[in-house]
C-alpha cells in the first residue's frame, strides 16, 4: 500500500482529470491541493466520482474561484475501493496532488 504523494497532474484547461483513482480492495485517506501557478484566476471543480465523469451530486468544490500564485487544499477525504478524484481547472497552470494513504479494505 502507497504513502505520501499518491498522484501529482499538471492540468489541463478546461478537461476533466481523473487524477487518482483508489486500488480494488483498498481504502484511501487523502488531502487534495490545487496549485494555480499561473497569472490568471482559475475555476477549480473537484469530485469524488465513481466514473470518469462525475454526476452532479459528486463535487466537492464546483467552480471555486482560485486565484493566481494561489492554492486550495481539501483534506479528511475518504474513498472507497475503486473512486476518483476528478478535477477540472478553467485554465492551464495548474497542478493537482493527491496525498494520503492506502489502506486494506
Amino acid at each position: 500500500m502507497a504513502t505520501g504523494r499518491l498522484a501529482a497532474q499538471d492540468m489541463s484547461a478546461a478537461t476533466l482529470a481523473t487524477v487518482y483513482l483508489t486500488p480494488a480492495a483498498t481504502y484511501t485517506v487523502a488531502s487534495v491541493t490545487i496549485c494555480n501557478r499561473g497569472a490568471a484566476t482559475s475555476n477549480i471543480s473537484i469530485a469524488i466520482a465513481d466514473g470518469d465523469t462525475p454526476l452532479v451530486g459528486e463535487y466537492i468544490e464546483f467552480e471555486t474561484v482560485l486565484l493566481a500564485k494561489n492554492v486550495l487544499e481539501r483534506t479528511g477525504i475518504v474513498l472507497a475501493a475503486t473512486q476518483k478524484i476528478v478535477v477540472l481547472s478553467s485554465q492551464a497552470s495548474v497542478s493537482a496532488v493527491v496525498v494520503g494513504i492506502e489502506t486494506a479494505a
